[in-house]
């Protein structure tokens, strides 16, 4: 007797369970292929890190010589321009110093003149010796001859010949006196002869300490850390305050090692911040990386050959200049956080790449006319003190004037 078995037809997803488990398998595979083609269109091209702060120049401005302060110029937060006094210094310590050099220039202007003028009166007496003794030598000549017939007497011929000899001393004394007057003056002017050349360094001196009694802003910027009150004693090198350029702005991403091998320097940087929100983004390019990490340069380095070592994955500074069109309308201040996107598609370049810099990163002008100051201080003292300076500085002034006449009348 046979039995006959009978099976139930198979039903795929006949549960409610199994239904919801299959669409989330599909669901899952889906985003995983939706990420792995994201990730292979748009993610390794990119690397990313919120770990990226605004750094600038914090210009410090510091005294070069010891005073009372007087005056400040700026408080904190106040804007500056270039050239602005900031503190001023009491001159009039330094202002007496400057008179005390100017009176010792002019007088040594004076005695160097009268050196020049020396010389040519040795000259002359050098030349009047030449005639006494060509004289003096003629008549001795002359007298030789009548003592030899006996028209003379010998004691004459004596006091001729002793004559000649005194004419000769002379002559030689004044030599003598004309080269050590020459010694001291041949080969130079009088704006070129040491000792004035010594005298117009000390006035340069005193007129830079004087001009320095005042401090200009280096930079255009914002002023902050102001630590400087009125009568305060201050002395060479102590900070009084900052000011803070904030168009010279930058951006230090602190990428980790990993990130790092796809990395050069001109890539394309998006940057955003906290500030002003992800609906505005910064333009910037990568221009260098830091050349240690940030526990190499730290106050206390990590010291590592310990037993209960953790290795800990370490971050390298990298710096990222901004678009100064994009800076001005939207400014950043030093320290605000930054999220920074790096597109590492360009990877043209070794990574470190040893670029020389040719021109100065930054410049500033303010402390030269203080040196142009003291050049013209010293030439109007000398042409004060000198006749001859004193004409041809007319001269010149008259010409100066007839071409801005002919100038303006064009």
């Amino acid at each position: 007797m046979s039995t006959a078995r009978t099976h139930a037809p198979i039903r795929f997803l006949s549960s409610p369970r199994q239904r919801a488990l299959a669409g989330a398998s599909a669901l899952f595979i889906a985003a995983a292929a939706a990420y792995l083609g994201y990730w292979a269109s748009v993610a390794r091209w990119h690397q990313a890190t919120d770990d990226a702060y605004v750094d600038g120049n914090v210009v410090e401005i510091t005294p070069q010589i010891s005073g009372t302060v007087v005056e400040i110029g700026a408080d904190d937060t106040q804007f500056v321009r270039q050239g602005e006094a900031l503190v001023r210094l009491d001159p009039a310590d330094a202002r007496v110093a400057l008179d005390q050099a100017e009176a010792q220039l002019a007088r040594t202007v004076r005695e160097v003149r009268n050196l020049f003028d020396t010389t040519a009166g040795l000259q002359a007496q050098v030349a009047e010796r030449e005639a006494a003794l060509a004289t003096a030598r003629e008549d001795l000549a002359r007298r030789e001859r009548l003592g030899s017939s006996g028209a003379i007497s010998a004691e004459e011929l004596q006091h001729a010949r002793e004559t000649e000899r005194g004419a000769e001393a002379a002559l030689l004394a004044a030599t003598e006196q004309l080269e050590a007057n020459r010694a001291r003056v041949d080969g130079t002017t009088l704006a070129d002869h040491p000792d004035v050349r010594d005298a117009a360094a000390a006035v340069r001196s005193a007129f830079l300490t004087y001009s320095r009694t005042t401090l200009p802003a280096p930079v255009s910027g914002f002023v902050a850390k102001r630590n400087v009150q009125l009568g305060e004693r201050v002395s060479p090198g102590a900070p009084l305050m900052s000011v803070v350029p904030l168009d010279q702005v930058w951006v230090d991403a602190n990428f980790k090692e990993p990130q790092l091998a796809q990395m050069r320097i001109g890539q394309p940087v998006v940057l955003t911040s906290d500030l002003y929100g992800r609906g505005v983004r910064y333009d910037g390019r990568i221009v260098g990386f830091g050349a240690g990490t940030g526990s190499a340069f730290a106050l206390l380095p990590a010291q590592n050959a310990t037993g209960n070592w953790i290795k800990i994955v370490q971050r390298v500074p990298v710096r990222i200049a901004l678009d100064p069109r994009e800076l001005a309308a939207r400014p950043l201040e030093i320290g605000l956080s930054m999220k920074v996107d790096v597109d590492v598609r360009d990877r043209h370049g070794a990574r470190l790449q040893a670029l020389v810099q040719r021109d100065p990163s930054y410049t500033t002008s303010v402390f030269a006319a203080g040196n142009d100051a003291a050049d013209a201080e010293v030439r109007a003292i000398i042409a004060a003190n000198d006749p001859t300076e004193r004409t041809a500085g007319r001269e010149r002034a008259l010409v100066a004037r007839a071409v801005g006449e002919a100038a303006h009348g064009l």
